[in-house]
């Protein structure tokens, strides 16, 4: 069975113009593509007629990047969204607290989701985490979602690119099936 026969939803998490501010999120971020790549699956999406849920996060602080007086909190030029397309807009780490998007799938009838964007070990693990626990099928895309350094709690660095591979290593099997891009495409 082809994913698209499963009216897979599509669910694009806080792909932002205020992440392009490395600095501001830790600085060195992994898969700097990740956008592109987004916005790739976005046009097969649409092309297949299928779900689409656009996410954004709205800082409650003013000084933040995704805040919405300022143009961090726009949509990033490789996923904005369209007519007809849902805009959710979020104040904490998950798509389902605070809005109405599990009403909004259940009401549809969409039981299988695909997550990506930013970041990895964020927004994407949280949504990602009830995603899988309220039972829908859910699909994270490696190379369509991103992390940046972290500092841990004895002040070492931890890389990007580890916080991202650890963050989908804990999301993988357990609360959804992690794919990459292609593997996604392919499957559909």
């Amino acid at each position: 069975m082809k994913l698209r026969e499963k009216k897979p939803a599509l669910i694009l998490i806080d792909i932002q113009k205020g992440f392009f501010d490395e600095n501001y999120w830790g600085g060195n971020r992994n898969n700097k593509d990740a956008e592109k790549i987004s916005g790739r699956i976005l046009e097969r999406w649409r092309e297949l007629n299928l779900p689409i849920f656009h996410i954004r996060h709205s800082s409650a602080n003013p000084q933040s990047k995704l805040h919405e007086s300022n143009s961090g909190f726009e949509f990033n030029e490789n996923v904005l969204p369209q007519q007809g397309e849902y805009i959710i807009t979020k104040n904490v780490n998950s798509a389902f607290i605070g809005t109405d998007l599990k009403e909004k799938l259940d009401t549809q009838k969409i039981n299988t989701v695909v997550i990506l964007g930013i970041t990895t070990n964020h927004c994407v693990s949280t949504t990602t985490r009830m995603a899988g626990n309220f039972g829908y099928e859910t699909y994270v895309i490696s190379d369509a979602t991103a992390a940046f350094d972290r500092i841990g709690i004895h002040g070492e660095k931890y890389d990007a690119e580890l916080v991202h591979l650890m963050a989908l290593a804990n999301l993988n099997e357990e609360f959804a099936t992690v794919l990459n891009a292609e593997e996604l495409l392919k499957s559909l």
